[in-house]
């Protein structure tokens, strides 16, 4: 994890807010087809829906936010799935914690 990559992807409040939602995903999104949304994570077309934009600009947030470590994909069938890295958030915290 690169701290300039984190903070560009964290620079964007549409992208924080997607950390947010995935953080307690139940709370923001329903269920895609019987898929357990702790274990697997959230389908891109229900995050799409919720940022109200298109699918490429969603797309793009959640690729910066994968590049910077934050988040990982399943991809299950024609669906990806997306779902926070807590291990990669929680080095985050402590890098903060440390070198800030």
């Amino acid at each position: 994890m690169k701290p300039i990559d984190v903070f560009k992807a964290l620079s964007n409040e549409s992208r924080i807010q997607i950390l947010q939602w995935l953080k307690e995903p139940y709370l923001h999104f329903t269920p895609h087809e019987g898929i357990d949304m702790n274990e697997v994570g959230v389908c891109v077309s229900q995050i799409t829906g919720k940022l109200n934009m298109t699918q490429s600009t969603a797309s793009q947030y959640l690729s910066m936010l994968q590049r910077a470590g934050l988040i990982t994909t399943k991809r299950i069938g024609k669906f990806t799935y997306y779902q926070r890295d807590e291990e990669a958030i929680g080095q985050l915290a402590e890098f903060m914690k440390s070198e800030m």
